[in-house]
């Protein structure tokens, strides 16, 4: 019934569509001139790029992919195309019917002028109507300087205002209040379900491949959804359709090699790149407690692009990579086994193919069949204890999104997709000759159906409108066999009832309902607005853990019968203020937001192999809230910016019964709970072919739970808690300084080449990521803190492209 209303929706937009397109008698006929804006250098598409028609003055802006549409009247045309860091360019059209033609930027590199964080226009951030959204080219990610010579594109997320981490090293990022799993990461648009490599330290994305990334943190289209916090969006550059080209890099971590061009000349054109880390050799330098560690990684991105006219393109991702993490002890196993070493295998898989149609001057149909999965295995080799604990998610996704242009005050988009969901929680097998017991959780399985439907209306000059609307629903479905609980006691496996069993295919449980997203901009002068905006995000499926930072094992779980499905409502204000010539931005936010069926986790729960997860979890509200500034210098041989952050974030779990509290049903703060954090990045550029930057932050420690007192017990010391997460641990402060020399661009030359120089952690801070205790029979208990890197990091990178 959902497939066939959302069907029926798609065909009537459709249809109305072409109808709005048909002039009645009399009326003028108009034209459109399109195409798409790229890089002359790298062929990679241009968005925010301003558009001017001299002859009459008006105005268009190239979309995300650097897709723009014209539409006048028949006749001769000047367009002036024109964007921060290339050269203006003039084009000259005659428009008597439907033109289609590509535009290429030369890159300006004699003013030196860089954008530090975003690549839109030089007024996109007063201009554009929603909030709370940030872009970075790739371009700016490698002025920031790079830890051991990674170019990192999640770490350079972190100068950016409302994104932190729980610690150094720590795997995924929250945002304004959110937990690393409620960050929905797409990767060319296949959702990524771990995006760290070696346990957290280094991001799976090649900055060799990636074009942009896109933060919605506030403003999320209604065209996402799935996630309550923030969606990440990481475009992957189209390949070289004119010339064969092979790029790369040599670092102390790891290594790059990709290769890029045409099959057939501007219409089948390919790239790949992989990029492999092999450390192992560095461990046997190390000191004794860490011989036998394996922390090695590999990554393969493909992209196959078809266009075989100018109204179709077809396009194929793909992308694998593969961990290896194996310890010398068992101490982030959580199995309760006593191993002589544990290893962390993990992968990801994903494909995406993709059919963009040009329908005509005012239409486009967007249509995806996305596969993604996730694997995470943990094995101990001992004979007497020997076992293999498999986890996973299968995401498989087909949708389709349309975009109307009836006139230059509307653009309509609508779209629907579904989700088949397959997850298996944990299956633990033990070795030939071991004494593990074996351990199979029942899979889960569900549909994920949403539908949209959201336009932009530009009421005048100064006010414009973002509106949508979504809704999405969870089908849970069979086989499942279901627990039932007895009436009037709290979930647990003393109070099970009989189970309910349902077959498979049988649609047992749903959930659901409508999403409305608001932004509204408006202009209060030359280079000033005000925003406001509102949403609401549901989030179905969830990273169950009792960790601070998520181990890739750590299990997902679908919304069921008993865990609810999180919604998140959150309002924004801000302002925006830039300079006559756009060199300096400034800008506040602040933010609301509340969680409902917020999840945390009881005191003592075991998670990893609970059978039912529902007793180990309780869900409860939650607030966040905060303001966000950030000022930024665009223009000039200093650019760079500075961003403070106050955030609070607070859960409240509480319930009639006792053992469903956390903290006798106080509020208490996140995990994540980080007040201030203070960022500030500055690139120096003499030349064409120097630059030097540096880079500050500072942050507030986060919570942790520390023992309220001690008792003595049968002669044997036990700690006792009282209540979650009322400590911190130190704060943090780091420096960091980076070098890039590269190849003079005065100087044509084919091959090209760079070196970077970097050092993290200048001043050598041994930040805190835990303090933990080591109990004692003389003083009672020890206070240690872990320090992930206590001393100052030097590397060198040597990149090249030929």
């Amino acid at each position: 019934m959902h497939g066939r209303l959302l069907l029926i929706l798609s065909i009537c937009l459709l249809n109305g569509a072409m109808a709005q397109q048909r002039k009645p008698p009399g009326e003028q006929r108009a034209f459109s001139a399109t195409g798409y804006v790229r890089d002359a250098k790298t062929g990679q598409p241009i968005q925010g790029v301003n558009i001017v028609v001299m002859n009459v003055s008006k105005g268009y802006v190239t979309a995300k992919d650097g897709f723009y549409v014209v539409t006048m009247p028949p006749g001769e045309y000047v367009l002036k195309f024109t964007h921060v860091g290339y050269r203006p360019k003039l084009d000259t059209i005659s428009l008597q019917k439907l033109l289609f033609r590509e535009v290429t930027l030369e890159d300006d590199s004699k003013d030196l002028e860089e954008v530090v964080v975003t690549s839109e226009a030089p007024d996109r951030n007063i201009r554009k109507v929603e909030m709370g959204v940030s872009q970075l080219t790739i371009r700016s990610i490698r002025r920031i300087p790079p830890l051991l010579g990674e170019v990192d594109v999640v770490r350079s997320l972190l100068l950016l205002p409302g994104v932190t981490t729980v610690g150094e090293g720590a795997p995924g990022f929250n945002v304004r209040g959110g937990s690393a799993d409620q960050n929905l990461i797409l990767f060319d648009g296949a959702p990524v379900f771990n995006s760290s490599h070696l346990m957290g330290f280094f991001s799976v994305f090649n900055p060799d491949v990636v074009r942009d990334v896109t933060l919605n943190r506030g403003g999320v289209a209604a065209a996402f959804g799935g996630r309550a916090s923030s969606v990440l969006d990481v475009k992957i550059k189209e390949p070289d359709a004119e010339k064969w080209s092979i790029n790369g890099g040599i670092g102390l971590i790891s290594s790059r090699l990709g290769v890029e061009g045409p099959l057939i000349k501007n219409k089948l054109s390919m790239l790949a790149a992989v990029r492999a880390s092999f450390n192992d050799f560095l461990f046997r330098l190390a000191p004794p407690g860490l011989t036998g560690t394996k922390a090695n990684f590999y990554d393969l991105t493909t992209k196959l692009k078809y266009q075989p006219s100018e109204k179709h393109t077809i396009t194929l991702t793909g992308y694998v990579s593969t961990d290896v993490f194996k310890l010398p002890s068992d101490s982030l196993s959580g199995q309760e086994i006593n191993a002589s070493s544990t290893q962390f295998n993990y992968q990801t898989l994903n494909g995406a193919l993709r059919w963009n149609y040009f329908v005509g001057r005012r239409v486009n149909l967007a249509t995806s069949l996305i596969l993604s999965r996730y694997q995470a295995d943990l094995s101990a080799a001992d004979s007497a204890n020997a076992f293999v604990l498999k986890s996973g998610v299968w995401h498989r996704q087909l949708k389709s999104d349309l975009t109307f242009t009836p006139s230059e005050k509307h653009q309509w988009q609508a779209g629907a997709s579904v989700i088949d969901y397959f997850v298996q929680p944990n299956t633990r097998t033990p070795g030939p000759n071991s004494n593990v017991l074996p351990v199979d959780l029942a899979r889960e399985q569900g549909y994920e159906l949403s539908a949209y439907l959201q336009d932009e209306w530009n009421l005048n000059a100064a006010v414009s409108v973002l509106a949508g609307l979504r809704y999405s629903a969870l089908l849970n479905r069979g086989p499942a066999s279901v627990r039932t609980y007895q009436e009037g006691l709290p979930r647990e496996d003393e109070s099970i009832g009989a189970d309910q069993t349902y077959a498979a295919g049988k649609i047992y449980h749903s959930a659901g309902g409508l999403e409305p997203r608001l932004a509204i901009r408006w202009s209060v002068g030359e280079g000033r607005s005000i925003k406001a905006g509102y949403s609401r995000l549901r989030q179905y499926i969830q990273q169950i853990t009792n960790t601070t930072a998520a181990l890739p094992t750590s299990r997902w779980h679908l919304s069921d019968v008993y865990t609810k499905p999180q919604i998140a409502d959150q309002w924004s204000l801000g302002y925006f203020h830039n300079t006559t010539d756009n060199a300096v931005e400034a800008s506040g936010e602040v933010y609301y937001k509340t969680l409902t069926n917020a999840i945390d986790y009881r005191d003592g729960a075991e998670l990893q192999l609970a059978e039912a997860v529902e007793t180990q979890i309780v869900q409860g509200s939650g607030q966040a809230y905060g303001f966000e500034g950030l000022l930024r210098k665009n223009k000039g041989r200093w650019t760079g910016f500075t961003s403070y952050t106050y955030a609070r974030t607070f859960l409240t779990m509480d319930s009639q019964f006792s053992a469903e509290r956390v903290n006798n049903g106080r509020a208490y703060p996140a995990n994540y709970d980080k007040p201030h954090t203070f960022n500030a990045l500055a690139t120096y550029r003499p030349t064409a072919w120097f630059s030097m930057s540096l880079n500050f932050t500072y942050s507030t420690g986060r919570p942790i739970t520390q023992p309220y007192a001690r008792a003595r017990i049968n002669g044997v010391i036990v700690p006792i808690y009282v209540d979650r997460n009322q400590q911190r641990v130190p704060d943090y402060h780091r420096l960091d300084f980076s070098m890039l020399f590269e190849q003079n661009p005065v100087k044509k030359k084919r091959n090209q080449s760079s070196w970077v120089f970097s050092i993290y952690n200048v001043y050598a801070r041994k930040n805190a990521y835990s303090i933990f205790y080591r109990l004692s029979s003389r003083s009672g208990s020890d206070a240690y803190k872990l320090a992930i890197f206590g001393t100052a990091f030097p590397s060198l990178t040597y990149n090249f492209k030929f």
